[in-house]
């Protein structure tokens, strides 16, 4: 009996390629044991269609739109065979030997990065700022804490020119400084004040009229008990939203600002009397008008030959204004 075996060759399956891609900073792409760079990539053009399929994580992108995003208003004749050509070159880079069976995949009229064969920073960074939004603090603060160490370096940073990335960049820093204010929210409720104050400053170097950091930031110093910065916060605040935006901060920060005063008048000190003073003379004003000075002092002689008893509050009122008045005439012997 003989044993025959089919020499006809064998169909020969190459293993899908996993990539692991770092947008942030400059352009790293691990396939396995390789890693690419940027200008490993086949050019600028194929390595711009890489990143913006990246950035659109897991779902298709039209060949109309890739060419839009690509040439503007005015592409090439041969844009499309050209687009083409350049999914070819980065095949070949990004999954070698599997064709179209990788991780960069043909949709209908259009091309996607399949979520499931790729690792984007940039995707882990919205993913742990979600989880985070919708838990804890005690299990939202150190996903924060990941999130925002993934995204250190700068987005995109290989891409300088295209108007599409400079568009990424926007949308990233405002989820960035949502992370940053959430960040020094939940370290505040977990009584990690001078992390607070840093990723409310940070937030604030991002976006200096949001008053959801300057309420991060003032709070944090109010907690931390330095009740003097956080008044010069507040004025801050107020001065620069007057200045751009033609309004007042808010009534939360409001009501922080008058916690700080009265806790600053309570203190020691020249500041402490002055902030006393100033407290007492403004919550006269909102019941009666304050008298001049000299009627304080000064009988009317038409109504009263006699010398009347001062009014109730008028000699608190000579201290207040002699208090502030002395401190103002220090300050102005000091310039």
């Amino acid at each position: 009996m003989t044993i025959g075996f089919d020499t006809r060759a064998q169909p020969v399956t190459m293993p899908v390629a996993h990539l692991t891609v770092h947008l942030f900073g400059n352009l790293t792409i691990r396939r396995g044991s390789v890693v690419l760079h940027a200008h490993q990539l086949g050019g600028p053009k194929p390595r711009q269609i890489l990143e913006i399929l990246l950035v659109r994580l897991g779902r298709p992108v039209s060949k109309d739109r890739l060419i839009e995003l690509l040439w503007g208003a005015t592409p090439p004749l041969e844009a499309l065979p050209t687009l083409e050509s350049y999914v070819s070159v980065l095949r070949r880079h990004l999954q070698p030997g599997a064709g179209k069976f990788g991780p960069l995949q043909t949709t209908t009229g259009g091309y996607v990065l399949d979520r499931d064969l790729v690792d984007v920073d940039l995707d882990q960074f919205d993913v742990l700022l979600q989880r985070a939004q919708k838990t804890i603090p005690t299990l939202a603060y150190p996903l924060l804490l990941r999130a925002l160490n993934l995204a250190a370096a700068p987005l995109l940073g290989d891409e300088l020119v295209p108007a599409w990335a400079s568009e990424v960049r926007e949308l990233h820093a405002s989820r960035l400084t949502s992370a940053r204010i959430l960040a020094a929210e939940t370290a505040a409720t977990l009584h990690r004040i001078d992390d607070a104050l840093d990723f409310a400053r940070l937030a604030l170097a991002d976006d200096p009229l949001n008053e959801r950091a300057w309420t991060a930031l003032i709070h944090g110093l109010e907690t931390s008990g330095r009740h003097a910065e956080g008044l010069q916060a507040y004025e801050r605040c107020r001065q620069a939203m007057q200045s751009e935006l033609g309004c007042a901060p808010g009534s939360i920060l409001r009501s922080a600002q008058q916690r700080l005063l009265h806790a600053t008048a309570e203190g020691d000190g020249d500041l402490s009397d002055v902030l006393s003073a100033l407290l007492m003379l403004h919550n006269q004003l909102r019941v009666s008008p304050v008298p001049a000075i000299g009627e304080i002092s000064r009988p009317d002689t038409a109504l009263s030959t006699t010398t009347p008893r001062p009014e109730p509050g008028a000699q608190s009122l000579r201290e207040a204004t002699n208090v502030v008045t002395s401190f103002l005439q220090r300050v102005l012997a000091c310039t």
